[in-house]
């Protein structure tokens, strides 16, 4: 269960007070070491940017990425197992597929101050410092209210969304390994929003809890 839901279901049961079945809240546990478990990338996609936003992003680009292109296919990047930060990025102007490499582990580091080393260490945490909240300036409640932003579980969607215009542009994300997500965890850190995509997902609806 995602940590959003848990924070729902405890806000409504000190709403409701007292004792009951709204003080529970069905869970499905795996085991990190499940060899069945999987972590699936989660892309972000911008879908309105300002002409200062436009400038911000290309000038935020080339200063602390490297840049090459690659075909179409190989937009979303292997996770690296040394720690190398790799996106892909495609915006609905150029339309050019690029791989975009970190220079140098440093900027994540200056970027994410305080934050434990595993945690400077996930594209998606890295991108959000960059390029969402750096360059483009958006807050955490843009973040989390999708002022601006969405995202797409298929490379193939975001594709898409660029090449039609619905989106502007759309990075591309590696899956994070479930031993990352350990690591942050024990950090005792939180994953950035739509970073854990665990797969196989658990039917949902089957099973309700009376709210009244």
């Amino acid at each position: 269960m995602g940590e959003r839901l848990v924070r729902v279901a405890r806000v409504y049961a000190d709403e409701r007070g007292g004792e009951g079945g709204h003080r529970y809240v069905l869970m499905c546990l795996v085991a990190l070491q499940d060899p069945g478990l999987t972590v699936f990338p989660t892309h972000r996609l911008l879908t309105s940017l300002t002409d200062d936003q436009r400038v911000a992003l290309r000038d935020a680009i080339q200063r602390d990425w490297e840049i090459a292109e690659v075909g179409a296919g190989e937009l979303q990047p292997e996770a690296a197992s040394d720690g190398t930060i790799r996106v892909g990025y495609l915006d609905a102007h150029h339309q050019r597929p690029l791989m975009l490499t970190l220079k140098d582990p440093a900027i994540a580091d200056a970027a994410l101050p305080g934050m434990p080393e595993p945690y400077r260490r996930l594209d998606t945490a890295v991108l959000e410092a960059l390029v969402l909240e750096g360059a483009l300036g958006m807050t955490e409640d843009d973040i989390s209210h999708l002022h601006g932003l969405d995202y797409a579980r298929d490379t193939e969607q975001a594709r898409s969304r660029v090449e039609s215009g619905e989106v502007e542009a759309a990075f591309f994300m590696s899956p994070t390994p479930v031993e990352r997500v350990r690591d942050v965890a024990a950090a005792g850190v939180n994953m950035p929003p739509k970073s854990t995509y665990f797969f196989p997902k658990v039917l949902t609806g089957m099973l309700f809890n009376p709210l009244t």
